[in-house]
């Protein structure tokens, strides 16, 4: 099976977000792809297999513990994957909810496009921001298509010093599958950073993650008047992505 593994949503290696790509012919049961996924050991592998039109393939994203059904950097390394292995530059992914993931590749790089999700006022357990490290925050929202609580808190230095116990946050809800943590940026040149901790479903924190931008683009774009924006996601590898809103699309560069 040919297999790669591409850093997604940076511009040096060994940063972004690493993601497994496998090529399959045929279809693969969930426990093999699964038992793959494991073996990769990265926080998502994507399985992509062709259908008999051209442009056209079934995606499906495996983290080490569990299906997972939309996944950006995945889906933006299939596509990295498929235009270096067929020249073409327009894809089309149909993931398992049957979302049609279209990606097009340009001198500028690639844009995939993905959905638009609401957000909706959450309620946040004590034990859960205590795991965190957090005091304070300004906001809490839910979003139900990712099953992802989000927070907004004050400053991207607070959010870039966050150390949370994991334990503790596994144990602080059972409904969810990651708390994504954001804020507004000042003057370095992105209008908003983010980290997101999934010990529920995958590791203890994704590097760069483009699913939670289906809300998390949206909600800033409200708060901020915008709909292009840049996004820095702060982890230990850091990433960054352009985003821009177009109805109920989002188009994501990178």
């Amino acid at each position: 099976m040919k297999t790669f593994i591409i850093d997604s949503f940076t511009n040096k290696p060994f940063s972004g977000n690493p993601a497994g790509v496998c090529f399959v012919q045929s279809e693969l049961s969930d426990a093999t792809m699964l038992r793959i996924a494991q073996e990769l050991n990265l926080s998502e592998t994507a399985f992509i297999r062709p259908f008999n039109q051209t442009g056209r393939y079934a995606i499906r994203f495996f983290s080490p513990k569990m299906e997972i059904p939309l996944c950006g950097h995945a889906t933006l390394a299939a596509a990295k994957a498929v235009f270096h292995e067929t020249g073409e530059s327009e894809l089309h992914f149909i993931n398992i909810g049957n979302l049609d993931l279209q990606v097009q590749a340009s001198q500028e790089g690639i844009t995939m496009t993905l959905p638009v999700y609401e957000t909706h006022p959450a309620e946040v357990p004590t034990s859960l921001l205590n795991a965190l490290g957090l005091q304070t925050i300004r906001n809490a929202t839910f979003n139900k298509e990712t099953k992802m609580l989000m927070l907004e808190i004050e400053s991207t230095d607070e959010l870039a010093q966050l150390t949370p116990n994991f334990e503790a946050l596994i144990r602080s809800h059972n409904a969810i599958n990651g708390v994504l943590v954001t804020a507004p940026s000042s003057n370095d040149g992105y209008d908003f950073h983010s980290r997101y901790f999934w010990p529920w479903s995958g590791s203890n924190e994704d590097p760069v993650t483009g699913a939670t931008h289906t809300f998390l683009a949206k909600y800033w774009s409200q708060k901020l008047g915008k709909l292009k924006m840049k996004s820095f996601q702060s982890s230990s590898r850091s990433g960054f992505m352009d985003l821009e809103l177009i109805g109920n699309q989002l188009k994501i560069s990178s």
